[in-house]
C-alpha cells in the first residue's frame, strides 16, 4: 500500500471520530463504560467477520506484549477519558486531552525516517489554537487544584493515544486484523469496570439503539482499523495535524443537527484548523520535491 493511500485511509478516521459526540448524544443516558463495552463489542464484529471473510484468524495470533500494547492504547486511553471527566470540569479535561495530535507530530520525530519540520509544528499549533476557541468558547481557562486527579487523568490520556499512535509504527509488521482483538479485549475491559462503578442503564428507544450501531460501527469500530493502516503506513504527522478537524467536524454535525449553533469563534476556529492542515500537508509535499529529497515513499520503505 502506498503512502498516499495509508494517510487518506488514516484521515477517514478522523472523519468518523467527528461523528463521536452527535451519536453520543443520541445514545441516551448509557453510563459510559456501558456504551463502551457495547460499541467496542460491535467493533470487534467488525473485524472479526473481515477477518472470517478473508480467512486470516491467524492474524490474531500475537505475542502477548502486542495485546498487552493494544488493550492498554484503547482501554487506557478510554478509561483515563471517563475519569478525567469524573473528576475535573469538562472543557478543561477535554483541552487537555486534545494534547494528543500535537504529542503525535512531536513524537513522530523518534522514528525511523521521520524528522520533525517547522511546518508540522507551526501546523499543529493552529490546530491546537483552533480547539482551544472550540472548547472554550472563547472565554478564559481555570485550573484548579481540587481537580488535580482529573488533570492528571486527561493528560494521561493525551499520552497514552499519542504514543500508542507513534509505538503502532514500530509494529507495522503486525497485521491490522490485531485491532479486532484490541477491541474485544477493550469490551471486556470496559464490562468489568461498568459492572464495578456504574448502574445499568439500556437505550431507551430504537432510536438511542441506532445511535449506538452507528457508534460501534464508525467512530468506536472501523476507526480504529484504518488508523492503525495510516500511522503504521502513512505520513504519520500530517494525520496528527489533521485531527484536529474532528472537533471542528464534531461541532459542525453537532450544529447541523440542532444541537448548538454558530458562532464568530467557531468560523475563526475552522480558518485556524484548516490552515494549519493545509500548511502541514503543502510543506510536505514542497519538501518532498525539492531537488536531491527523496521521495517519502522511500523513505517511509525503509523506516518499513
Amino acid at each position: 500500500m502506498s503512502r498516499s493511500l495509508a494517510t487518506a485511509l488514516g484521515t477517514t478516521a478522523v472523519l468518523m471520530w467527528a461523528l463521536l459526540a452527535l451519536f453520543t448524544a443520541a445514545s441516551g443516558d448509557v453510563p459510559p463504560f456501558q456504551l463502551a463495552a457495547l460499541t467496542f463489542t460491535i467493533g470487534t464484529a467488525i473485524g472479526f467477520i473481515w477477518l472470517w471473510a478473508k480467512g486470516r484468524f491467524h492474524e490474531l495470533r500475537q505475542p502477548l506484549s502486542v495485546w498487552v500494547f493494544g488493550t492498554v492504547g484503547l482501554f487506557g486511553y478510554h478509561a483515563l477519558y471517563f475519569t478525567a471527566l469524573r473528576n475535573a470540569p469538562p472543557v478543561e479535561a477535554g483541552l487537555i486531552a486534545y494534547l494528543w495530535p500535537l504529542l503525535i507530530v512531536v513524537f513522530s520525530a523518534l522514528l525511523p525516517g521521520e524528522k520533525l519540520r517547522w511546518y508540522h509544528l507551526v501546523g499543529a499549533l493552529l490546530g491546537l489554537s483552533g480547539t482551544v476557541l472550540i472548547v472554550t468558547r472563547g472565554e478564559s481557562l481555570s485550573f484548579d487544584a481540587r481537580y488535580t486527579l482529573g488533570y492528571v487523568a486527561a493528560l494521561g490520556c493525551a499520552l497514552t493515544w499519542s504514543s500508542y499512535s507513534v509505538l503502532s509504527r514500530r509494529l507495522a509488521s503486525v497485521p491490522t486484523g490485531i485491532v479486532a482483538g484490541y477491541c474485544l479485549t477493550t469490551a471486556i475491559g470496559a464490562a468489568i469496570a461498568h459492572l464495578l462503578f456504574e448502574t445499568t442503564v439500556w437505550p431507551a428507544d430504537g432510536g438511542e439503539w441506532l445511535a449506538v450501531l452507528g457508534l460501534g460501527l464508525m467512530p468506536v469500530g472501523a476507526a480504529f482499523y484504518v488508523w492503525d493502516i495510516g500511522v503504521k503506513r502513512g505520513d504519520i504527522q500530517l494525520l496528527g495535524v489533521t485531527s484536529y478537524a474532528a472537533p471542528l467536524l464534531s461541532t459542525i454535525i453537532l450544529i447541523a443537527a440542532g444541537y448548538g449553533v454558530l458562532t464568530p469563534q467557531i468560523a475563526i476556529a475552522a480558518l485556524l484548523i484548516t490552515g494549519g492542515a493545509v500548511l502541514a500537508a503543502r510543506g510536505g509535499r514542497f519538501s518532498r520535491q525539492r531537488p536531491g529529497s527523496k521521495p517519502a515513499s522511500a523513505s517511509s520503505n525503509a523506516s518499513n
